[in-house]
């Protein structure tokens, strides 16, 4: 996927939003790979079936296999804001893949997703290097039927908004190209 030079990412915060296999992953790691900063892929993932384990290792092959880029990959399920504090610094771009992966793990674990989602937007302001979260936008389908899919959505949709308050950029990838939807200089 080609970045238009009008999508360079120089610094602050990036949002990129899309639906699965809509190429915001890609994307996002074509913003990093052209900023010629250290990239870091901040991982929310967990492998805990064969399917979640094959997406990963194809994101993986993904990075391993990007031209002249050698990613540090950090995998942090839950403790977003930390990890965050602990890799963001000067001459480093992070990738965070993916926020409702990380909305997931918080909900199975019983955790306050609006305490954590409220703490994490907190610690933006303080972050040293550009940062890009991707994650999937669920809000635009039909009304779950059961009542843990409608919290799920409705507390990504208030992480989106939360987060793209702060946002210096936010788009939204759909069949693989990219809609601005804000930008700041």
């Amino acid at each position: 996927m080609t970045i238009h030079k009008s999508h360079k990412l120089t610094s602050g915060i990036t949002l990129v939003l899309g639906g699965v296999r809509s190429g915001k992953s890609e994307f996002s790691e074509n913003l990093i790979g052209d900023s010629e900063l250290k990239p870091v892929y901040l991982a929310t993932a967990r492998g805990d079936d064969a399917e979640m384990r094959e997406r990963i290792e194809l994101h993986r092959e993904r990075r391993d296999n990007s031209a002249g880029l050698d990613w540090l990959t950090v995998e942090e399920p839950l403790a977003l804001g930390d990890a965050l504090k602990n890799c963001a610094f000067a001459g480093r771009a992070v990738l965070v893949d993916c926020l409702t992966l990380w909305i997931t793990n918080l909900m199975v674990t019983g955790a306050d997703v609006e305490r954590e989602t409220d703490n994490l937007v907190e610690c933006l302001d303080r972050l040293s290097a550009p940062v890009i979260f991707v994650s999937n936008e669920v809000g635009m389908g039909i009304v779950p039927q059961n009542a843990m899919a409608r919290e799920f959505r409705d507390l990504a949709g208030a992480a989106h908004r939360k987060i793209a308050v702060k946002a210096d950029h936010v788009y939204f990838v759909a069949a693989g190209l990219p809609l601005v939807l804000k930008w700041q200089d």
